[in-house]
């Protein structure tokens, strides 16, 4: 079967090839104007990304950027596989990681020779070479409302056990008419509302490397050879048991991207499991209470850090006629004034590049560089997992979980047998 896959990919791939040629060409017989395509996946940055893109255009003569966004929980890897087998591959393209460049190596080109690489300590490296442009610096904890929190009793910086939190939602739950809040979380796992990422991944990551030295691998390593580590496991899973007990039911089972992040906003919880891509989205809610983040401690050792990580990265097509005019538009983002403040002041996201001086506004984002200066954070892993495994292995797993949250065991044997088919994924 994966040598029958293997073929139809690289099928695929052949006919893209094609295709981006033949675009080259009619570009070039429509007058030498040259159109790079983009297709990401972070809805949250769409507006910015596509003024950006509109900017970059007027200021390049020749060369206008059109991009695509699909995200918000939808198939972005067969979205892709898709583009490919109707030859519409794009110029600049997202992986989140290995899975991601196992899939498309084929159409990965070389950035060694790029000036943004001397910038930045988190390009996607293969063999000692860059393949991939950092989006961002990305991370998360269990994002507060530090006014409701102020009003209940509760300190955050005291939320360092499982044991502390459990403490907190229970006070937040016997005071929610006096504190105006339907429930203490804002947390969705549902599937069917394209949000099993939240839970499918973000949260899994805490198992991967919660409480570990930031570099520390060996727990996902061990899942990747088919195992699972069932005490710390098993913490875990009586952590998101008791995220989901205090969670806003309508949100958990079947609420949306938006459904979340606006009960958070409008101050109807007082704990949200995003990360700090919010910020855009706080700012156009008008959120003015003070938030910050407290960590995802799911053991009864106390547990600190934050989750710091590059989310995703641009790669160009190495088979595009146009590979020259994506790159240069990758190196304005990192290079130049405009770019710099794309980045930065209209998509909110923390630069990963070492030089750029502009420091972000959003609360999140800042308590994320805060806890970056200070150290004792965790590493993110969950991009060296098999391509799909998130969103087709995991995530329903949450979604049933969410369903029959009493059934702790039920869970914790689903995971250990989807642990035990990574290895042939």
């Amino acid at each position: 079967m994966k040598k029958v896959l293997s073929l139809l990919l690289m099928v695929m791939l052949a006919t893209a090839v094609y295709a981006g040629g033949q675009q080259g060409d009619k570009d070039m017989a429509d007058g030498g104007d040259v159109t790079v395509t983009m297709f990401q996946l972070k809805v949250e940055i769409k507006d910015a990304l596509d003024a950006y893109a509109a900017k970059y255009s007027e200021m390049t003569p020749g060369v206008t950027v059109k991009v695509e966004t699909l995200g918000g929980g939808a198939d972005f890897g067969g979205a892709m596989k898709a583009k490919a087998q109707a030859g519409e591959m794009p110029d600049i393209f997202v992986i989140e990681g290995k899975g991601g460049y196992d899939v498309w190596k084929d159409y990965i080109a070389n950035l060694d020779d790029q000036p943004w690489l001397k910038d930045t300590d988190l390009a996607f490296m293969v063999d000692g070479s860059a393949y991939g442009f950092p989006v961002a610096i990305e991370g998360y904890g269990l994002a507060y409302n530090a006014d409701i929190l102020a009003k209940a009793g509760i300190d955050p910086a005291t939320l360092t056990t499982r044991s502390a939190y459990e403490k907190a939602f229970m006070t937040l739950e016997a005071k929610k008419d006096e504190l105006g809040i339907d429930a203490p979380v804002a947390m969705a796992a549902s599937v069917a509302g394209g949000m099993w990422w939240v839970a499918g991944q973000h949260n899994l990551a805490a198992y991967w490397g919660g409480g570990l030295d930031f570099n520390d691998t060996s727990v996902i390593e061990e899942a990747l050879a088919g195992k699972m580590d069932e005490p710390r496991f098993r913490e875990y899973a009586k952590y998101v048991q008791l995220l989901f007990k205090y969670a806003d039911q309508n949100i958990l089972l079947n609420g949306s991207y938006d459904d979340q992040v606006g009960s958070f906003a409008q101050g109807k919880t007082a704990f949200l499991h995003q990360g700090n891509w919010v910020d855009p989205n706080m700012k156009q809610l008008g959120v003015t209470f003070k938030m910050g983040y407290a960590p995802h401690a799911f053991t009864e050792k106390p547990q600190t850090g934050l989750y710091l990580f590059a989310p995703s990265w641009y790669c160009v097509n190495s088979q595009s006629p146009r590979a020259e005019e994506a790159k240069a538009f990758l190196t304005a983002m990192a290079t130049t004034a405009d770019g710099q403040s794309y980045i930065v002041n209209e998509a909110g996201m923390i630069p990963a590049f070492k030089s750029v001086e502009i420091k972000p506004t959003g609360q999140l984002s800042q308590a994320l560089m805060a806890a970056n200066a200070k150290g004792g954070n965790y590493g993110v892993f969950f991009g060296m997992l098999p391509d799909g495994a998130g969103q087709n292995v995991f995530g329903p797993i949450y979604d049933l979980f969410a369903q029959n949250q009493d059934d702790l065991e039920q869970f914790i044997a689903d995971m250990k047998d989807a642990f035990a088919q990574l290895p042939n994924m």
